[in-house]
């Protein structure tokens, strides 16, 4: 199985492939995500340390039963053959209708087939109210009109 494009990456195919990650989690398909990750994959998420795709699936499926409502942009902060570093920010509704929005920065390290065989994300939450959310397309991948991060003063 491969997942290009492939390292070493480029400004432009890093950009492709943080899009590509973007829309993947956009789609909170546990399965669909899971397949981007090498089977013996290493996250840390916070202070959670998986290994393996079978864990990486099993923590998304929990995640997006808990985030309702999830949308999130990446960004590209940094790039040298086979890593890929991105800020990001979500924004998501829990079960009792209270929004929050993440920032974080996640490390990638891919394997020669485009997998990604290594994750390391750090996540801050703030409250958010209703009114001063960004991300208000329908769920899903994010519309190639809608800004980016920058744009977006974030």
């Amino acid at each position: 199985m491969s997942r290009p494009p492939f390292p070493p990456f480029t400004a432009e195919s890093a950009a492709q492939k943080a899009r590509l990650a973007e829309d993947a989690w956009n789609s909170r398909d546990p399965e669909r995500v899971a397949l981007a990750y090498t089977e013996d994959s290493r996250w840390r998420n916070r202070s959670e340390f998986l290994q393996g795709r079978d864990a990486i699936r099993a923590f998304l499926a929990s995640k997006w039963q808990s985030e309702l409502e999830y949308r999130l942009i990446k960004e590209v902060w940094a790039f040298h053959e086979n890593r890929i570093a991105v800020r990001f920010v979500y924004e998501h509704q829990n079960a009792v209708g209270a929004w929050s929005r993440a920032h974080g920065n996640e490390q990638w390290e891919f394997d020669e087939q485009g997998l990604m065989r290594r994750r390391e994300a750090s996540i801050n939450d703030l409250p958010l109210e209703d009114s001063q959310r960004l991300f208000r397309w329908p769920l899903g991948p994010r519309p190639a009109d809608h800004p980016g991060l920058s744009e977006l003063g974030l």
